[in-house]
């Protein structure tokens, strides 16, 4: 069974050999290749290649283009600063004020700027590993872009000073997202990842009003172009989950301070759960036993067809045996070993 294959089957709650890794990796992926993040960010060739090289080295389910949430921002006209080995900086919000919304204009992304490297890295992947691994493309959500135009603290005040001004912007960001994740599609992206991290920042009602809407539209519209859907939003969701789950997501990640088990409950049989366990307190800093732990723990409460992976982004300097670990652990449960019952988490299963 290969990836493509086991990612599918799951999502349709039929058999699989075991549950797909879903890990997400940017800064681990181009430093596992030896390249600096500013040519990872900038070179589609070098992300692709890093991809490629991460998924086959810890069998990764997906190849992905996923990197900064400054493409869009970027084409749109905001100046980015790129350090040789660290993240990119927006060196001022292009919204300066709301008046400069009336010259922003909405960019293609088959121009050749950054929202077209993105392009070109996922019609790259799509002629290396097509119908074997999915792959999976990125946009920001509406809000999360408005955020990286306006900055923000500007933007949060801007939902109590001037909402009907900050929906003005959505609707301008919305129809960027979907243009974008339909070249995305066209080249050859079977997932489209979705981020919007703002959403952990404020309430309830406001997410329904000024996220939820808009990610409804930009699924709904990949849906239509064919491809799968999947939702990331930063931080502690547990007060957003009952309307993440009416976002159209087909996947949806939880951070580790989120209760995955409560999570499965809400969602149902659909959208699956991805997660969740820490990148950071376990995947970057514990024992490979601990990671193994961590797996098992995740799979045995997210519900039938849950997702693998740490609850964001693996950490650069993880060690690889963790990863590894993570690995055995979803190839021991997929034979429905068990681990033994120690502090440890070991498992009793022969090594593959």
């Amino acid at each position: 069974m290969n990836a493509y294959e086991r990612v599918m089957r799951r999502l349709r709650g039929e058999a699989v050999d075991r549950p797909p890794n879903f890990d997400i990796m940017m800064t681990f992926a181009a430093h596992f290749i030896g390249q600096p993040l500013s040519r990872y960010y900038q070179d589609y060739r070098v992300l692709a290649e890093a991809n490629l090289a991460v998924q086959e080295a810890f069998d990764l389910d997906l190849v992905q283009t996923i990197s900064d949430p400054f493409r869009e921002a970027a084409d749109f006209g905001a100046e980015i600063f790129f350090p040789e080995d660290d993240l990119p900086v927006c060196r001022q919000p292009l919204l300066a004020k709301p008046s400069d919304l009336l010259r922003l204009k909405p960019p293609d992304p088959y121009t050749g700027g950054r929202m077209s490297d993105r392009v070109a890295a996922t019609r790259y992947l799509r002629e290396r590993v097509g119908g074997e691994v999915p792959i999976m493309g990125w946009v920001e959500g509406a809000l999360a872009e408005a955020a990286d135009l306006r900055g923000m603290n500007a933007l949060l005040l801007d939902l109590y000073d001037r909402p009907d001004w900050v929906h003005e912007l959505l609707e301008l960001c919305v129809e960027v997202e979907i243009a974008f994740a339909r070249a995305q599609v066209e080249a050859g992206a079977d997932i489209i990842g979705l981020g919007d991290s703002i959403a952990s920042q404020i309430s309830p009602e406001m997410y329904r009003e000024f996220a939820l809407p808009y990610e409804q539209r930009i699924f709904a519209a990949v849906h239509e172009m064919g491809a799968l859907t999947r939702l990331h939003i930063c931080g502690n969701t547990t007060r957003i989950l009952p309307y993440m789950a009416q976002s159209g997501a087909d996947i949806i990640d939880l951070e580790w301070m989120v209760d995955l088990e409560r999570a499965a409950q809400i969602f149902g049989d659909y959208p699956v759960t991805c997660g969740n366990f820490d990148p950071v307190a376990v995947m970057l800093q514990g024992t490979p036993e601990q990671v193994y732990a961590a797996v098992w723990h995740c799979l045995k409460i997210g519900g039938p067809r849950t997702f693998s992976a740490a609850s964001c982004e693996i950490p650069r300097d993880t060690p690889h045996e963790n990863l590894h670990a993570q690995r055995q652990a979803l190839i021991d449960y997929g034979q429905g070993c068990n681990p033994l019952s120690n502090e440890k988490g070991e498992s009793q299963c022969v090594s593959s």
